[in-house]
Parts: C-alpha cells; structure tokens; sequence
C-alpha cells in the first residue's frame, strides 16, 4: 500500500498539473499533497466503501464494476474492503479512459480542434477570467484550452472550495494499486469520443454550450450540483443520481436534458460492448466507470444483463 501511495502521489500531481496556483492567494483551497504517514496510517485505518459495487459473472468467472466520482477527497482514495477484494481478485482495470495514457493531451488538442469556433468578445473573456481567478487558476494554464473546455475545467475545480478535487477522484488511486501490481490497465474509450459529446463540432452548439457553463458557474449552480452529486455518490444512491430534478435542484432545461442523453445514455451501449469484450478475454475485470453510467433505462448494468451477465449489487 506504500508503493501504491507513492505512486498516488505522481498522480496527483498529473491530474492538477500546472493548473492549480501554489496558493498564490491566502483564500486558495489547500493544494493536494501526497499524504503523510499519519494521513496514510489513518486512511488505511479508516477505509470504507463508497459509491457502488457490482459482480458480473459469465463463462464461469466473476469481474466487478464499480461506479466512480471523478472527483473526491483524501478519504476517499483509500479502498474500502469491498473494492479492495475486487482490486485483489481481478487481472485487468478497465477505466473510462485510462488518467496516464502519455497521448491523452495530444488527443485533446487534436479534438478541439475539430470543435465549433467560439471567439469570445471582451466582455465575455472577463467574465471567464474571473471565474478563472475565483478557481485559482493561472490564465496561461487554460491559454491553448477551446473556451467550453475552459469552463468545464473550471466548473470541475470549483468543487475544491467544498473539498472536492479530481486529484482524487477514484481512477487514481485504482490506476495506482494496477501499476503498483503491475497489472494491465485499459480504457473503454477513446479520448475522441468523449471530447466529441463535450464540444460540439457547430459553432451555434459550441456557442451555446459555453454560455450554459459560463452561467452555472457565475450562478453557483455548477458547483452545488458537483456537492450534491459527490453527496449522492458517497451513500451510492442511484434514485438521486439518476434524477436531473434531484441533482440541479431544479426544472432542467430542453438542453440539459439532451447533453445528459449525450454523456451517459449515447456511450453506455459501448462501454458495455467493452466491458463484455474484455471479460470474454479469459481473465476477471474490474470496469470501473462514472456511476452515473449505472442509472437510467440504458444503465450499464441492464445491458450487461441482456449480453448474459448475472450482475448482482455487492452490498457495503
């Protein structure tokens, strides 16, 4: 568990990157740390199961699927029981994407550059600056980013005011324990197909996009979401997470109910198919994908179903 630690500590530092400023400010949220010995000792002590768990048995093996939070605090990186067993008793982590794949910010560039042109007139980039400001940001680290990426950028790290960081998020530490282990470790997607359900490729679309998010984050609307989202997430409660009324305390709008459609019922088909092919390759997996995936009438979990698995919820 050192070594996995040690290793967390690297990833840390690649999920932040040179986007969060070393406290340049005294009201800056704490920067995350690779933990002590205390913070280590008191986290393996203290471990528990978060989110949710399932088996899925087929040709006489077992893998697991686990729902993820994309952001989280120091607590939580540490496995509880449940997910250790999985981690212990499966051959291949199966992630969205995998964190430390070298070409990830190759792919990144390559799609926003396929992405609806927004050019940003004085008064909108002053309000985006600020934002960027409140979140603690240097400028130049979002410079090359296409504006809608900027934003979310800026929506995700606006949780660290509540304790909420991507540094870690759960495919960190999972990724941490498969290299320490020196296990495979494979993603389900391709970094192209996520970016093309966040940026939209017309530039009306893109527009728009960017002004919801610009919105939401003036309006703290984003930020109490990504709260109430981790809140849902740590009680593994799927009624709330499936719930956009629930989430956004709110009516959602024509376009938040599409962009949902598009980020979790449009990819759960392939990242079932995935999840199927990598079992079918003789070994357990543990798949380990956003748990907002396993809601909704196009859940994962329900088409892995209907391909033959017996999936069953491993209760914590």
């Amino acid at each position: 568990m050192k070594l996995l630690f040690r290793r967390l500590g690297l990833m840390f530092g690649l999920a932040i990157g040179s986007l969060v400023s070393a406290q340049a400010r005294s009201d800056c949220p704490p920067v995350p740390q690779e933990p002590s010995q205390q913070q280590l000792a008191q986290g393996l002590r203290e471990a528990r199961d978060r989110g949710a768990l399932w088996t899925l048995a087929r040709d006489g093996r077992t893998s697991y699927l686990y729902g993820t939070l994309h952001v989280g605090r120091m607590a939580w990186a540490f496995p509880g029981p449940k997910l250790l067993q999985a981690l212990r008793e499966t051959h291949t982590l199966a992630l969205e994407i995998d964190p430390t794949d070298p070409s990830l910010q190759a792919q990144m560039q390559a799609a926003s550059g396929q992405a609806g042109r927004v050019v940003l007139s004085a008064a909108e980039q002053s309000r985006l600056d600020a934002q960027i400001d409140a979140a603690c940001l240097p400028r130049d680290a979002l410079r090359q980013m296409h504006p809608v990426m900027k934003a979310i950028t800026v929506g995700v790290l606006s949780g660290r005011r509540d304790g909420l960081d991507p540094a870690y998020g759960q495919e960190f530490t999972l990724v941490g324990f498969a290299r320490a282990q020196q296990r495979p470790v494979v993603s389900l997607e391709s970094m192209s197909l996520q970016m093309s359900v966040l940026l939209p490729r017309d530039a009306a679309g893109a527009r728009a996009r960017f002004e919801s998010l610009l919105g939401d984050l003036e309006s703290g609307k984003g930020r109490s979401q990504l709260l109430r989202v981790s809140e849902a997430w740590a009680l593994g409660d799927l009624d709330a997470l499936g719930s956009l009324e629930t989430l956004c305390a709110c009516q959602p709008t024509a376009e938040e109910r599409e962009f949902s459609r598009l980020v979790n019922d449009e990819r759960n088909p392939q990242l079932a198919r995935r999840i199927a092919e990598e079992h079918a390759k003789g070994r357990p997996v543990l798949a380990a994908v956003g748990i907002v995936h396993m809601t909704g009438p196009k859940a994962v979990t329900t088409l892995l179903a209907e391909q033959g698995f017996e999936v069953r919820r491993v209760p914590f």
